[in-house]
């Protein structure tokens, strides 16, 4: 099998490894085949792919989409480092609130499978930081919402300390607590 499907300590959070076929070019991987990503528990239609190109620094997010526009993403990093986010806005959870991080980069060529549900963001850990992504649903302004990345509450450890590169947008994002119901329409569901 060319993936490997671990589930992280938020267990529908999953970390994604494609094997790699390395020769004297380079290498070749496959990066999705949905077959596979059935087989891992990943049942999910992407309609939309994503590219951003950050400086050492930057933290993007944490973003997330309402229902009924919410977005499930497969994230990697193509160049550089990352340390990824997934935060848990599912009411009724036992994770609610809780993130998980992980390192994603060009040279470990990890996946992070973050489901709908969740807030996301990530920290570029190098110069020159290419992060492409793949989304369940179009992107949406009217139900885009964020949570702020440095909320005390969450405690995500973010490795670079001190004064991140951020958006206008994400430097007025909401805590936790401040979110409204408007800001959080996602219920937790309990799988059979």
């Amino acid at each position: 099998m060319p993936f490997k499907f671990e589930t992280l300590s938020i267990p529908d959070v999953v970390l994604v490894e494609a094997r790699a076929f390395p020769d004297e070019r380079g290498f070749f991987m496959e990066t999705f085949k949905q077959s596979e990503f059935v087989r891992g528990g990943i049942r999910r239609n992407f309609v939309q792919d994503n590219f951003s190109y950050s400086h050492k620094g930057t933290v993007r997010g944490l973003h997330y989409q309402l229902n009924p526009a919410a977005q499930g993403k497969l994230v990697a990093c193509l160049h550089g480092e990352i340390y990824d986010v997934a935060v848990d806005l599912r009411k009724g959870s036992p994770t609610y609130g809780q993130w998980v991080g992980v390192i994603l980069s060009a040279e470990n060529r990890r996946m992070l499978w973050v489901p709908e549900g969740f807030a996301h963001g990530f920290q570029a850990l190098s110069e020159g930081v290419m992060v492409w992504y793949k989304v369940t649903a179009e992107y949406n302004p009217a139900t885009e919402r964020g949570l702020r990345w440095d909320d005390p509450a969450l405690g995500i450890d973010w490795p670079l300390r001190g004064e991140a590169l951020l958006s206008p947008k994400d430097v007025v994002l909401p805590t936790l607590a401040e979110l409204s119901e408007a800001d959080n329409n996602f219920v937790y569901e309990v799988q059979m």
